[in-house]
């Protein structure tokens, strides 16, 4: 009885794995407060009233980002076991918590405390990881869509919130709009529990919407294929293979070039460019608004697969870092954010749909709870690389030659990093999940 009511779902008129994905975007909209982008983009209202620092808010972006990807193993794991059900409330409880210790801070330790904290957990459980799983479990033939999804709703709901948070700033103050978020947090908690759901078997469904009991036969009587069931590795078989490790080191890669570039931009441009800083802080915009290119990424790997995507997409934009070198006027620097934004904006959501096409969905959350603290250790690197190459160098020419050369080091290991045979298993035991 209790398992009967605990897997009731929704009936709905579309496919229920589109619900789950729509309650994990609310979710990440919340969470979104709490990301690298959004404290850059709205600290100038906190650092006006607290008196505190820059560097010291730009600390506690990087602990809590280095954070998160250390407790991102063993959200993997628990993200296998039990699901967005049971995570994700948790996940925004403690983001809800969060919102409130920031709201009221009245030393910079306060901030640090509820920041650091609400970063560590929210980041994989209710932004990254989790969410990602969840569209690996509920979905198949349309995976790599939904993973694309799933990647831009970070970017668009910080654009969003940076939006709302200046302009509840200026009106009320930017404590009144941390506490927003929190009443948000606590809101959102009850449609979790109630709609999203650990994979689509528990409430009587498979990926994409097919029943269990479907036929191989198709409305107008004609035969067609039964899909196969998906093959899933292990973890502990994936952490064997080449392709796992050559996948690990692109990932720092990218993140390392994207967050480095994305950093240094706007002092390149107005420094070195010489725009307004108003038009280069347009041009970033610009270009991490073009994370919604991860919809083009999802088609399109659909069709000539996401290894080869990936491939492209590092080639692009490591072209687009030697034509940066070359940018002098706001024409020129909207064609770099264009091209550049939609060829990095991709980088996550297509190594997450090559993961998942390798290694299947049973041990998706541990495996890619494995990748996380390297890649965040290189998205918390990257704006000090670029601090550190403008101090030494006194320009980015340096910088840009670096993260060009990461980007087709990537393509290459990309092309090498070609999908693992399956292994050879001695008995069932060894395919179950998560060891």
């Amino acid at each position: 009885m209790f398992r009967k009511i605990t897997n009731w779902r929704l009936e709905t008129p579309f496919y229920y794995g589109w619900l789950v994905l729509t309650i994990t975007a609310l979710a990440t909209f919340a969470a979104s407060g709490l990301t690298q982008v959004v404290l850059g983009g709205i600290q100038v209202y906190i650092t006006d009233e607290s008196g505190w620092d820059e560097g010291s808010l730009a600390f506690a972006a990087s602990i809590g980002t280095w954070c998160s990807g250390l407790l991102a193993p063993l959200i993997g794991r628990l993200a296998d076991r039990y699901g967005p059900r049971w995570l994700m409330p948790v996940g925004l409880v403690i983001a809800g918590g969060s919102f409130f210790v920031i709201a009221g801070s009245s030393a910079i330790w306060h901030f640090y405390a509820g920041y650091v904290f609400g970063r560590a957990v929210s980041n994989p459980v209710l932004v990254g990881l989790v969410p990602r799983t969840a569209a690996v479990n509920f979905f198949r033939e349309r995976r790599n869509m939904a993973l694309a999804l799933v990647s831009i709703f970070r970017p668009t709901a910080g654009a969003i919130n940076i939006q709302i948070i200046s302009y509840i700033a200026s009106h009320q103050g930017w404590r009144a709009a941390y506490r927003y978020l929190g009443f948000l947090s606590f809101l959102l908690i009850l449609p979790v529990v109630l709609f999203i759901r650990r994979r689509p078997e528990d409430i009587g469904l498979l990926p994409d919407g097919a029943s269990p009991d479907q036929t191989n036969v198709s409305t107008d009587g004609a035969k067609r294929p039964v899909r196969t069931p998906e093959f899933s590795w292990t973890a502990k078989e994936a952490l064997r293979t080449r392709a796992f490790w050559l996948l690990l080191f692109i990932t720092a890669l990218g993140t390392l070039a994207s967050s480095a570039t994305g950093f240094s931009l706007v002092p390149f441009l107005v420094q070195d460019a010489g725009l307004s800083t108003v038009s280069a802080a347009g041009v970033l915009s610009l270009g991490t608004f073009l994370a919604v290119a991860n919809l083009f990424w999802g088609y399109m790997a659909d069709r000539v697969t996401p290894r080869r995507c990936l491939i492209v997409m590092m080639v692009g934009a490591g072209a687009m870092m030697v034509f940066l070198l070359s940018v002098d006027s706001i024409g020129e620097a909207l064609i770099f954010a264009v091209i550049w934004g939609v060829f990095s904006g991709g980088l996550g959501s297509l190594e997450n749909m090559v993961l998942a096409e390798y290694f299947g969905r049973e041990s998706y959350g541990t495996i890619l709870g494995v990748f996380s603290p390297l890649q965040m250790i290189a998205l918390g690197l990257g704006p000090a690389l670029a601090s550190t190459v403008r101090i030494l160098a006194g320009e980015f020419t340096p910088l840009y030659i670096a993260m060009g050369a990461a980007y087709f080091i990537s393509a290459v290991l990309m092309f090498l990093a070609r999908p693992p045979r399956r292994p050879i298993r001695e008995s069932a035991e060894a395919a179950l999940p998560g060891d």
